[in-house]
């Protein structure tokens, strides 16, 4: 018997035509590990947050949702708390003590459990989650990744059934987003734990999956292993296939008659993804190599690749000789606290006029705080600071954003003031024309919000509370309202948060076109892969400063953990081919 049965489910929020779910059936079973993917928007926190009716949202709602055997509405409370443990995608959503220890026994005080019960269940989960030096550290000590981690050990601590997690990944760095679905897995494999996740970044969660369900419009289109799914959304022709991890897109956009497996397995892993480039050109590269020691560049030139063309004029640095930069970084020091320790050491950065800068680095690094120096909400107390001409830390009032300065917080929530998505766009534009003395007619800032919101694709959004769309989507719309203010430097954190992978090349595409009128942007992310296809200049956050920082192709291609998918599986071959387009071109040159 399934642990979760959902039958015929449909679901439309108040004030909306278009349903976000529609007649999703599905079954899910005891000790299952299950991904959920799409397209921002296509219904999947919408379908999880039935899964518990403490989160269900207020609509019209027609099916029904049974949890081990019996309709969920008719399962307690306490027994829903106990049995179905959800982890939001913001942990600062779910935490709510002040204290590490006071977190992870919480749940079971509300459950009224005993002292004892309370610390043998609390000691567990510090030791399996390694939480034990940072378990008496207050709430604000810990970096995101802590955090994300510190949720999930406090939801295990009952003892769930079911793990149910909303894009658990979205503001971890690459490295501890790894570590985070390996511990998914952890506790998948030795509690049998059921797992539900819904995710963006691929690549590390599709590996581990017993089950992947694809959503579009509230639909599922696919459901399966990872191999059938990926095969599936092939012969569909459908743009998720562009989501799935490079070792799995390169596999099918080479794969011969030859190749398949009898069980039709499609490589995931990196690992994997090596073991067949190795089996199908390893020997044709080892054979060139003896007989003319062919360099990477001779193969690239010898087939005619557009990939060196890209790289040798695609990339070339920007003529820095010819502008003055928009920000100028020079031995700065930062610390939030007067006798604490410095977060921001000897930092050195610049960013010029149609320039796409991009920060890369660790949870807790400083690359926020960095951005707090730049736009002077942290006071730096010495070095210097020259941001489109002005001192941040002598600015006064709207000065920066007068001179041309917006930031897209990693929160955007937080710029959220009015009860619609429109009103708040419309809000943006009148007071940044009646800021420059601009004088407007309700119509042409109509024109202009609406305007930017079809270069967002946020027109189908405007109608709603911004709490109610979904995390992609209130990106966008924190997108548009900076847009608005027809910024000169763009500061943005973890702007791809939460984007489906296809919004991100239009993202791409609107930096792209806002740089090449002069505009420079200075990003921090976690997304690797974005950064390595769509950078000007990468840089490698450490300890509080720029460690390393060069051409996305040269970057990248020297990382061994902070670099794509594609590199580490391809490099043997073509060391530096950072995306899995570049990879199957070379090779697809080679045959």
């Amino acid at each position: 018997m399934a642990l979760i049965e959902v039958s015929n489910l449909s679901f439309t929020y108040p004030e909306r035509e278009r349903a976000a779910l529609v007649d999703v059936s599905l079954a899910i079973n005891s000790g299952d590990f299950v991904v959920l993917c799409g397209k921002s928007g296509c219904g999947k926190s919408t379908l999880l947050r039935h899964f518990k009716t403490v989160l269900t949202p207020f609509g019209r709602l027609t099916g029904a949702v049974y949890f081990d055997g019996r309709l969920l509405g008719d399962v307690s409370q306490r027994e829903q708390t106990s049995r179905i443990g959800f982890v939001l995608q913001s942990p600062e959503n779910q935490i709510v003590t002040d204290k590490v220890w006071h977190e992870l026994a919480f749940g079971l005080e509300s459950l009224g459990e005993k002292a004892p019960v309370i610390r043998r269940h609390v000691a567990e989960m510090a030791s399996f989650f390694g939480i034990q030096s940072w378990y008496e550290k207050t709430i604000y000590e810990l970096s995101g990744g802590q955090k994300q981690l510190l949720a999930l050990a406090a939801v295990l601590t009952m003892q769930p059934d079911v793990l149910i997690l909303d894009e658990p990944t979205a503001q971890l760095d690459p490295i501890a987003a790894e570590d985070f679905i390996v511990t998914l897995k952890k506790i998948n494999d030795e509690i049998g734990t059921t797992i539900i996740m819904s995710e963006h970044r691929l690549e590390g969660a599709l590996p581990r999956a017993d089950t992947v369900l694809v959503m579009e419009a509230g639909r599922i289109i696919s459901h399966g292993s990872p191999s059938v799914v990926a095969r599936d959304l092939q012969k569909q022709k459908d743009q998720m296939l562009s989501a799935m991890p490079a070792p799995m897109r390169v596999y099918l956009a080479l794969e011969k008659s030859g190749d398949r497996e009898t069980n039709g397995h499609v490589p995931q892993t990196v690992r994997e993804g090596r073991v067949f480039l190795e089996k199908r050109y390893g020997v044709m590269v080892r054979e060139t190599s003896r007989t003319q020691q062919l360099e990477e560049r001779e193969i690239v030139e010898k087939t005619g690749s557009r990939f060196w063309t890209r790289f040798l004029t695609g990339e070339l640095a920007k003529d820095r000789n010819s502008s003055t930069p928009l920000l100028a970084m020079k031995d700065v020091w930062f610390r939030y606290d007067r006798e604490g320790i410095d977060i921001i050491k000897d930092l050195a950065l610049q960013v010029f006029p149609g320039e796409f800068v991009c920060v890369v680095g660790g949870n807790g690094t400083g690359k926020s705080t960095m951005l707090g120096v730049v736009s002077g909400e942290n006071k730096h107390y010495r070095g210097q600071v020259s941001c489109l001409g002005l001192d941040p830390r002598k600015a006064i009032g709207n000065e920066l954003s007068d001179a041309g300065l917006a930031a897209l917080p990693q929160d955007p929530q937080t710029l959220f003031t009015r009860a619609t998505v429109f009103d708040n766009l419309i809000d943006v534009a009148k007071a940044y024309a009646k800021r420059r003395g601009e004088k407007r007619t309700p119509e042409q800032i109509e024109a202009e919000v609406l305007a930017t919101c079809e270069m967002t694709e946020t027109l189908d959004l405007i109608g709603f509370h911004p709490y109610d769309v979904s995390g992609g989507e209130q990106q966008r719309t924190g997108m548009a309202m900076a847009l608005l203010t027809r910024p000169q430097l763009l500061l943005l954190d973890e702007p791809t948060k939460g984007m489906d992978g296809f919004f991100k090349a239009k993202f791409a595409a609107i930096i792209k076109r806002l740089c090449t009128a002069g505009m420079g942007v200075l990003m921090v992310s976690h997304d690797v892969e974005f950064c390595a296809k769509f950078a000007d200049r990468c840089a490698l956050f450490f300890n509080g400063n720029i460690v390393s920082e060069g051409l996305p192709r040269t970057f990248f291609s020297g990382n061994s953990f902070y670099t794509t998918a594609a590199n580490r599986m391809a490099r043997f071959l073509f060391a530096e081919a950072i995306t899995a387009e570049e990879v199957v071109e070379l090779l697809e040159g080679m045959e």
